[in-house]
Protein backbone atom coordinates (compact mmCIF):
# COMPACT_ATOMS: atom_id res chain seq x y z
CA UNK A 1 0.00 0.00 0.00
CA UNK A 2 1.20 3.43 -0.95
CA UNK A 3 1.57 6.31 1.27
CA UNK A 4 0.25 9.93 0.58
CA UNK A 5 1.64 12.34 1.80
CA UNK A 6 0.10 15.24 4.41
CA UNK A 7 0.24 18.77 3.44
CA UNK A 8 -1.78 21.17 6.30
CA UNK A 9 -3.30 24.24 5.36
CA UNK A 10 -3.42 26.64 8.67
CA UNK A 11 -3.96 30.16 9.05
CA UNK A 12 -1.64 31.03 6.39
CA UNK A 13 -3.82 29.95 3.90
CA UNK A 14 -2.43 28.84 0.42
CA UNK A 15 0.85 30.76 -0.13
CA UNK A 16 3.81 30.16 -2.84
CA UNK A 17 5.60 27.86 -0.43
CA UNK A 18 2.65 25.71 -0.27
CA UNK A 19 2.13 25.62 -4.19
CA UNK A 20 6.03 24.43 -4.32
CA UNK A 21 5.64 21.47 -1.47
CA UNK A 22 2.42 20.42 -3.25
CA UNK A 23 4.40 19.93 -6.52
CA UNK A 24 8.18 18.87 -4.88
CA UNK A 25 5.29 15.60 -3.30
CA UNK A 26 4.01 15.11 -7.01
CA UNK A 27 7.76 14.19 -8.07
CA UNK A 28 8.06 10.84 -6.10
CA UNK A 29 3.72 10.15 -5.26
CA UNK A 30 0.80 10.11 -7.29
CA UNK A 31 -1.73 11.23 -5.37
CA UNK A 32 -1.22 14.34 -1.97
CA UNK A 33 -3.81 14.70 0.39
CA UNK A 34 -4.66 18.39 1.88
CA UNK A 35 -6.05 18.53 4.92
CA UNK A 36 -7.67 22.18 5.78
CA UNK A 37 -7.14 22.54 9.90
CA UNK A 38 -9.91 24.71 11.96
CA UNK A 39 -7.68 27.77 11.92
CA UNK A 40 -7.96 28.60 8.08
CA UNK A 41 -11.55 27.84 7.67
CA UNK A 42 -14.30 25.40 8.23
CA UNK A 43 -16.39 26.92 5.59
CA UNK A 44 -16.74 24.29 2.66
CA UNK A 45 -17.32 26.42 -0.25
CA UNK A 46 -14.02 28.61 0.81
CA UNK A 47 -12.00 25.05 0.61
CA UNK A 48 -13.52 24.38 -2.51
CA UNK A 49 -12.28 27.80 -3.99
CA UNK A 50 -8.38 27.27 -2.20
CA UNK A 51 -8.09 23.84 -3.70
CA UNK A 52 -9.54 25.48 -7.07
CA UNK A 53 -6.42 27.71 -6.52
CA UNK A 54 -3.96 24.94 -5.74
CA UNK A 55 -5.22 22.96 -8.77
CA UNK A 56 -4.47 26.32 -10.85
CA UNK A 57 -1.35 26.59 -9.59
CA UNK A 58 -0.17 23.08 -10.45
CA UNK A 59 -1.61 23.04 -13.87
CA UNK A 60 -3.96 21.06 -16.23
CA UNK A 61 -2.92 17.44 -15.36
CA UNK A 62 -4.25 17.95 -11.57
CA UNK A 63 -7.57 16.83 -10.50
CA UNK A 64 -9.07 16.46 -7.13
CA UNK A 65 -12.02 15.41 -4.60
CA UNK A 66 -13.52 16.85 -1.53
CA UNK A 67 -14.37 14.87 1.48
CA UNK A 68 -14.87 17.24 4.64
CA UNK A 69 -11.88 19.32 4.94
CA UNK A 70 -9.73 17.12 3.01
CA UNK A 71 -8.86 17.67 -0.46
CA UNK A 72 -7.34 14.41 -2.78
CA UNK A 73 -5.09 15.86 -5.60
CA UNK A 74 -4.49 12.83 -8.22
CA UNK A 75 -2.16 13.47 -10.89
CA UNK A 76 -2.59 12.11 -14.71
CA UNK A 77 0.01 11.32 -17.33
CA UNK A 78 -2.35 13.41 -20.09
CA UNK A 79 -4.32 16.89 -19.21
CA UNK A 80 -7.75 17.07 -17.91
CA UNK A 81 -10.13 18.42 -19.51
CA UNK A 82 -13.19 19.65 -17.46
CA UNK A 83 -16.73 18.65 -19.27
CA UNK A 84 -19.31 20.67 -19.19
CA UNK A 85 -23.04 19.94 -18.05
CA UNK A 86 -25.46 19.96 -21.14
Amino acid sequence: MELIPNVQVGKNGISENLIETVKSNFKKYQNVKVVYLKSFTRDKRKIKQSTDEIIAGLGANYTYRILGFTAFIKKWRKPQIKKRKA
